[in-house]
């Protein structure tokens, strides 16, 4: 049967499914590279809950979605930007997440890493309050036991005078982790409020302060995640790491290039690793192909790899393509054709932040690539979904 999926003009086109969903073998964790999904969380649709009110998670499938992770040997990052941090889930109901997944992670020896934030806080903020509200929050993660993730921060970007307020508040923070953390840089083109972190406009002095900040406390960083959508940057900025400071990349338009990594023949001498680790939102609907596309690297195969994670970028960009920051409701979306969930909705109502065309789009997208495991169950639920917009067969 076909459907009739919408263009953004408002046109119709009959669409058949491919309806042949990829294989989807679990597998050990990958050996040549650290690789984590940046997971999504699954709202309870069932309650009163309204946007700017207190999130109210279906811990169960939100749960059951990082075994799924887990299952396919990816690491899941928690309680970051795909799981609605700054966007619908609030600072009390991203502790409680912390804390379930992190014993979720040691039930299931699951590798894990935990976003560290400043979201507790209201508007206009000083820096005295920044630095608190880092520190209340990485606590709660160090003692879930997972890996902390400084993220950037809004209140930061609002409070901080220049670079000396960041080498300040970053070096309290790294002198205060219980191991090495994972800095964040999550650039303006995912959040407008970033605008100037680091203390500087221009991304070329951002970097050389961040930069700066991890020579001044060796052994304290374990890699920086870079979400600039710019592989040149992030190639440059992986160029200068110091020796054993990962690079992970958040580059969901460029991922596949920046984690297979240099041409040896490119590679400059004395540099940190030719390559990205992996730090993805994409990788929450991409989870088994992206897993089985990187052991093929453990086996020295860069072309399988190319072979398996090329063609899903078409879906990438279309997922974060502008405004990026509602790329999590595509992420949901497809955690629902994929049936992770029984329905379409998040936290803050945000199931409504991208159009009906967008949407029809990321579905046969998924679809071509075999991410649906049960095409029949997919096809019924965008029928329905189309239905509901008043499109009918």
């Amino acid at each position: 049967m076909t459907l009739r999926l919408p263009r953004p003009d408002g046109s119709l086109y009959a669409y058949t499914p491919a309806a042949v969903p990829r294989p989807a073998p679990g597998g050990p964790p990958p050996a040549s590279r650290a690789v984590f999904a940046a997971a999504h969380v699954v709202a309870d649709p069932l309650t009163g809950a309204t946007p700017g009110g207190p999130a109210v998670l279906d811990w169960d499938a939100t749960l059951a979605f990082r075994r799924h992770l887990w299952a396919h040997g990816l690491g899941v990052a928690e309680a970051m930007d795909t799981a609605q941090r700054g966007m619908g889930l609030d600072w009390p109901a991203a502790a409680e997440l912390v804390r379930r997944s992190g014993a979720e992670a040691r039930a299931a020896g699951g590798r894990i890493v935990c976003g560290v934030g400043t979201d507790q806080l209201p508007a206009g903020a000083s820096l005295d309050e920044v630095r608190a509200a880092y520190e209340e929050q990485l606590e709660v993660v160090q003692r879930a036991g997972a890996r902390p993730v400084l993220m950037a921060s809004r209140h930061m970007a609002a409070a901080a005078r220049g670079p000396a307020d960041y080498a300040t508040v970053y070096g309290h923070l790294l002198s205060q982790a219980d191991e090495p953390v994972v800095l964040h840089w999550l650039g303006p083109v995912f959040d407008p409020a970033l605008e100037g972190y680091w203390g500087a406009r221009d991304l070329d002095a951002a970097a050389e302060m961040l930069l700066e900040i991890i020579a001044a406390h060796p052994g304290r960083v374990d890699g920086v995640k870079i979400s600039l959508l710019s592989a040149g940057r992030e190639t440059a900025l992986r160029r200068r790491l110091p020796a054993g400071v990962r690079c992970y990349t958040g580059d969901d338009f460029h991922y596949p290039e920046l984690i297979a990594g240099d041409d040896p023949a490119d590679e400059p001498a004395a540099v940190g690793s030719g390559f990205s680790d992996a730090l993805l939102g994409v990788f929450d609907p991409l989870a088994p192909v992206a897993a089985d596309a990187v052991r093929r690297l453990d086996a020295g195969d860069t072309a399988g790899f190319r072979a398996l994670l090329d063609p899903t970028v078409e879906l990438a960009r279309h997922l974060f393509a502008a405004p990026t920051r509602f790329y999590k409701t595509g992420v949901v979306f497809l955690a629902w054709l994929a049936g992770h969930q029984t329905h379409f909705a998040m936290v803050g109502g945000w199931q409504s932040a991208r159009s009906l065309p967008h949407l029809a789009t990321a579905y046969r997208l998924a679809d071509v690539l075999g991410l649906l495991p049960d095409p029949e169950r997919a096809e019924d639920r965008m029928r329905r979904l189309l239905a509901v917009h008043g499109v009918t067969a």
